[in-house]
């Protein structure tokens, strides 16, 4: 993936910068990305924090999750599109969704995770390796 990386909501209102490669990409499949995307999962990639330039306003909605930690949800105010996530138990990263990228063919999944959760009609990838539940990451 070549750097630097750009995306946008659906209304232009907030535009952003990655200045890193993804620590992490793989495709969330729980109960939640479900509900918030209204899709199967959500297509996602793990940054550094300090690593993503963000213009335009941004909105933040906390969801208590699996783990009991808070993850807050942050949208365009304008447009609603869900942009980014903030994890509680991962304070120094923020995660993209991957269908805001300007050029969304660079995302990558290593992963579907939180399969223990996944639609029957869903039909996964099956190249990639699956994981029940979140997987650890070192």
């Amino acid at each position: 993936m070549t750097n630097p990386i750009y995306g946008r909501c659906l209304c232009g209102a907030v535009e952003y910068e990655i200045l890193c490669k993804p620590v992490f990409s793989a495709n969330c499949h729980c109960r939640d990305c479900q509900r918030s995307s209204g899709g199967a999962y959500a297509p996602v990639m793990l940054v550094k924090k300090d690593m993503v330039k963000i213009q335009g306003e941004i909105k933040f909605h906390d969801v208590k999750a699996d783990s009991g930690l808070v993850n807050s949800r942050g949208f365009c105010p304008e447009c609603g599109s869900q942009l980014f996530e903030k994890l509680e138990s991962m304070p120094h990263f923020v995660t993209i969704k991957a269908g805001t990228l300007d050029q969304p063919e660079l995302f990558e999944p290593k992963l579907d995770f939180y399969t223990s959760s996944a639609q029957p009609w869903d039909f996964m990838n099956p190249d990639l390796p699956k994981a029940r539940r979140e997987p650890e990451l070192s």
